[in-house]
């Protein structure tokens, strides 16, 4: 083991912010000091510095993502902590992309829509099933605390409209733009039969149509609250995603629109838009969860994705 910390380990640009982020901390840098040759259990971590157990446990993981710390279970099943090497070597990043993640995410409140077209039955509930304003009141989604939501619904036709940057620089492109979110049909109360088509745009282009069985609350949602009892408790984690062939919904070819058509522009905002059409054949609504509620821990999420480097203004 000693022998093996003695090595350089060689961090790529991309892994520079993770590795700064966990540096940055007086406490991180003191847990290194720590651990120094040894292993440690976040325990005895936490006597060592006189910090709660809970700490040391967080930061512990922030080192460990960085790929500066290793763990092991030991035989009482608590966590025994070692640093992996001596030495780091960090790689500047020599063309714009390089300080990128293959994968760049964007983690969106369902409360931080844009623009919003409503009918009732419609509303919102804040992480504690609490409604935010009046239920079946449309003037609630333009109150403040809209950004509270963890849920959001309408019925019959409409939308929410968000707005992400872009966080791929001039230069650097992407091999396929995803988004994930946890959403159902609109009913009242609950109806695990009620379809609901659910169509996706990004900046006004069509990326495929979801049709939602129903609204789900045959049971209760893995994260919905206790005191949440107004029939819906649950959607379906559903991906949309967009390449350079078309569109697709769930791994299905959905829609013709590629990623070109997207002109995406590093300075300006995506426009993305969840809408039931007036057009549509199942005009049911929508339900939209957020992290605290249904069966899924998150918002909704943009997700920039790089299969391979691209090699953008380098010389071959």
């Amino acid at each position: 083991m000693s022998e093996s910390k003695q090595d350089i380990m060689r961090f790529p640009p991309s892994k520079i912010t993770d590795v700064a982020k966990a540096l940055s901390g007086d406490l991180r840098v003191r847990i290194l000091e720590a651990l120094g040759d040894t292993q440690l259990s976040v325990t005895q971590l936490a006597e060592a510095l006189g910090v709660a157990q809970p700490t040391v446990s967080i930061n512990i993981q922030i080192l460990e993502q960085a790929g500066l710390v290793v763990t092991a279970q030991g035989s009482n099943r608590e966590k025994l902590c070692s640093v992996s090497c001596r030495s780091i070597l960090l790689e500047l990043p020599s063309r714009p992309g390089d300080g990128l993640h293959k994968t760049e995410e964007i983690r969106m409140p369902i409360g931080m829509y844009s623009l919003c077209s409503v009918q009732p039955p419609c509303g919102m509930a804040n992480r504690d099933g609490l409604i935010i304003g009046s239920t079946d009141d449309p003037r609630a989604f333009y109150m403040p605390e809209r950004t509270d939501a963890a849920l959001l619904w309408f019925s019959g036709a409409g939308y929410v409209e968000y707005r992400f940057p872009n966080p791929m620089p001039p230069g650097v492109s992407i091999d396929e733009l995803r988004l994930r979110a946890e959403l159902c049909s609109e009913a009242p109360s609950f109806r695990m039969d009620y379809p609901s088509d659910i169509t996706v745009f990004v900046n006004d282009l069509p990326i495929g149509t979801w049709t939602s069985p129903g609204d789900f609350g045959d049971r209760k949602g893995k994260l919905t609250p206790d005191r949440w009892t107004s029939g819906t408790e649950y959607g379906v984690l559903t991906e949309w995603s967009v390449r350079a062939d078309g569109s697709y919904v769930n791994g299905a070819r959905a829609a013709a629109t590629t990623l070109e058509r997207l002109s995406l522009k590093y300075n300006q905002p995506i426009r993305l838009r969840f809408e039931i059409r007036e057009d549509a054949d199942n005009r049911r609504g929508i339900n939209l969860f957020g992290s605290a509620f249904g069966d899924h821990p998150q918002d909704i999420v943009l997700s920039f994705i790089r299969f391979k480097e691209h090699q953008e203004g380098k010389e071959s």
